[in-house]
C-alpha cells in the first residue's frame, strides 16, 4: 500500500509539474504579447505624428501627397504585420490552454484511480473500514508515537455473537446486512482520531490512542442495542469485547494476542469484573 501511494504521489507531482510550466509559458506569451501590442500603438501614434503633421504645414508643396501615402502605407504594414502576429500568438496560447486542460483531465483521472486503488487496498470492501492489513500498519504507528510521546494506546476487539447461525437461517445476505450496520454504529462509536477495522469475518479491531478506561466503556455502550430488520425478521445484535492497553517493549503481535485472548475470555465467561480491567460482554438473548 505505501507503494501504490508512492506512485500515485509521484503522478500527481509530476502532473502539477507540468501545469504550473504551461502556466508560466502562458504568462510569458501573455506578457509579450500586451508588451508588444504597447510598443506597436507607440510606434503607430508617433508615426502617425511624425508623417502626418509636416505633411499638412506643407499642403501644396510638391510631393507632400506622396509623402503622405507612402506613409499611411507603411503604417497600414506595420498594422497587418502586428494583426499576424497577435493571431500567431493567440493560436499558440489557445494551444497552451488545450494542453493544459488534457492534462487537468489526465491529473483528475490519476487521483481518481489513486483513490480507487487505495480504497482497493485499504478498506474492506463490504463494511467500508479499514482491512485487516491497514490496521496492523496504524498500529505500528500509534505505538511508535506512544513510546515517542509516553502517551496511552488503548487496543479495543469485538466478535459478533452468532453470525454462523444467522447465515444459516437468513443467508449471507442477512449475515452481510448485520456486518454493515455493526460497521457503521461503530464508526459513530468512536472519535475522529481513532480507527476501526474489519480483520475477519465477524472480528473488529479498533485502535484507540490516549483513551481513557472510561471513554472505552462510552464506546461499548453506543455499539449496544442494535437490532437489525431483515427479510421480516429482527436481529439483534451482540457481541464479546477486550481491551488492554499497550505496554511498552512488546510487538505489535505480542499487544493483539493480549487483546485476543481477553476477547475470547469475555467469550467463554461472559462479563467479567470491570474493576479488574476485564473487557465487556453484551448479553446474548
Amino acid at each position: 500500500m505505501p507503494e501504490i501511494n508512492q506512485q500515485a504521489s509521484d503522478n500527481v507531482t509530476l502532473g502539477a509539474a507540468a501545469i504550473e510550466k504551461n502556466l508560466r509559458k502562458l504568462d510569458r506569451r501573455q506578457w509579450w504579447l500586451w508588451s508588444t501590442a504597447f510598443v506597436v500603438i507607440t510606434l503607430l501614434t508617433i508615426a502617425v505624428a511624425s508623417f502626418v503633421f509636416p505633411s499638412l504645414s506643407r499642403v501644396g508643396a510638391f510631393g507632400g501627397a506622396d509623402t503622405l501615402a507612402q506613409a499611411v502605407r507603411c503604417l497600414l504594414g506595420l498594422v497587418l504585420i502586428f494583426n499576424l502576429y497577435t493571431i500567431h500568438q493567440q493560436l499558440v496560447i489557445n494551444r497552451i490552454r488545450s494542453q493544459m486542460a488534457q492534462q487537468i483531465q489526465s491529473l483528475a483521472k490519476v487521483e481518481s484511480l489513486a483513490t480507487e486503488v487505495y480504497k482497493l487496498a485499504a478498506l474492506d470492501q463490504l463494511t467500508g473500514l479499514y482491512n485487516r492489513r491497514s490496521a496492523e500498519q496504524r498500529l505500528e504507528e500509534e505505538m511508535s508515537r506512544a513510546i515517542r510521546h509516553s502517551r496511552p494506546l488503548t487496543l479495543l476487539l469485538l466478535d459478533l455473537n452468532g453470525l454462523k447461525k444467522v447465515n444459516d437461517t437468513l443467508g449471507h445476505g442477512g449475515g452481510d446486512t448485520i456486518l454493515c450496520s455493526f460497521a457503521e454504529r461503530l464508526k459513530r462509536a468512536i472519535r475522529g482520531s481513532d480507527l476501526a477495522a474489519r480483520i475477519g469475518g465477524d472480528e473488529f479491531m479498533v485502535i484507540l490512542p490516549e483513551c481513557r478506561p472510561e471513554e472505552v466503556q462510552h464506546v461499548l455502550g453506543r455499539l449496544e442495542g442494535l437490532t437489525v430488520n431483515y427479510d421480516g425478521s429482527h436481529v439483534p445484535v451482540t457481541f464479546a469485547a477486550g481491551w488492554k492497553d499497550y505496554m511498552i517493549g512488546e510487538t505489535a503481535q505480542e499487544f493483539i494476542k493480549r487483546v485476543d485472548e481477553a476477547m475470547y475470555a469475555d467469550k467463554r465467561n461472559g462479563r467479567l469484573d470491570a474493576a479488574q480491567e476485564a473487557p465487556r460482554t453484551s448479553v446474548v438473548p
